[in-house]
């Protein structure tokens, strides 16, 4: 199974069951993984596992749908649709685009690009990082 096709299955296994560590596994050491939302990036596995958690934190309910992909030396770029619940109960849907890069079986570097206002303006105003307007992830 190429390294896209596990992202995809692992983005699925944490969207539906909140499991983490299946899609931490799959970064390197030393990647770095960030998104249009925050200014912070994320480091390693120990920031993959906080990148995802704080993502999946942001919903009660959420999936993803890939729509289009593209996938050429050590690198995918993944158009989706990401529909579902907020925290505090609001539906919720946007669109974006994922790059990817990889070494050998491990992910190296993860940017996902969006317009955050859908995700922002549902905000949980009791969930501990909704007083970042800009940055919700960390």
């Amino acid at each position: 199974m190429n390294m896209t096709r596990k992202f995809m299955d692992a983005l699925d296994t944490l969207e539906r069951y909140g499991d983490a560590d299946y899609i931490a596994s799959l970064f390197s050491d030393q990647c770095d993984i960030g998104n249009a939302v925050s200014p912070n990036t994320f480091v390693g596995r120990d920031g993959a596992k906080a990148f995802w958690s704080t993502y999946r934190s942001w919903f009660r309910e959420v999936q993803s749908t890939i729509h289009k992909m593209v996938v050429q030396d050590g690198r995918s770029a993944l158009e989706w649709t990401s529909t579902g619940t907020t925290a505090r109960g609001h539906v919720v849907q946007y669109e974006g685009l994922t790059i990817l890069e990889f070494e050998g079986d491990l992910i190296t570097r993860f940017r996902a690009y969006f317009n955050p206002q859908a995700l922002i303006v549902h905000a949980d105003a009791t969930h501990p990082l909704a007083g970042r307007y800009l940055d919700p992830f960390g």
